[in-house]
């Protein structure tokens, strides 16, 4: 498989606090997108970097743990992850601390036990979560549903 390479852009202007800004992805998938001070510290209308993570963590992961279960087999009928980034005063500055991920599976074929296995590999393997280890604590909930 070649190396796979995707692009974003980010676009600012003004001061941290009275500034605005967008994103935008090479796909078009979010096109000038609005971030800005009241998006990312006071729930203002817009996005974020850390609900960006989020998301695109869930995703991530959620593929890696499709693999993973269909390789042993299983029927997916759903997998659904919800993914919670978490940030904190660090210092001068602040970081990501924490990813707590939600996963919802309707399976043929296996058991609550069997799911959490595949859950705890696809944390290890998932390319996004493999970024984070040693930096950001990653924690998950499987929830097997019938």
């Amino acid at each position: 498989m070649a190396d796979i390479a995707r692009g974003a852009s980010a676009h600012w202007e003004g001061d941290l606090k009275s500034g605005k800004g967008t994103v935008s992805t090479e796909s078009g998938v979010l096109s000038g997108a609005q971030y800005s001070f009241g998006t990312r510290f006071e729930n203002g209308q817009g996005t974020n970097p850390e609900e960006l993570l989020a998301s695109a963590h869930a995703g991530c992961f959620t593929m890696q743990l499709s693999a993973l279960i269909s390789g042993h087999g299983h029927e997916i009928q759903a997998l659904d992850t919800d993914a919670t980034c978490e940030m904190v005063k660090d210092g001068a500055g602040f970081k990501v601390s924490r990813m707590h991920l939600v996963v919802r599976g309707k399976i043929t074929g296996s058991d609550q036990a069997d799911f959490e296995a595949h859950v705890k590999d696809a944390a290890e393997k998932c390319p996004l979560s493999r970024v984070m280890q040693g930096n950001v604590e990653i924690t998950h909930e499987a929830i097997l549903e019938s």
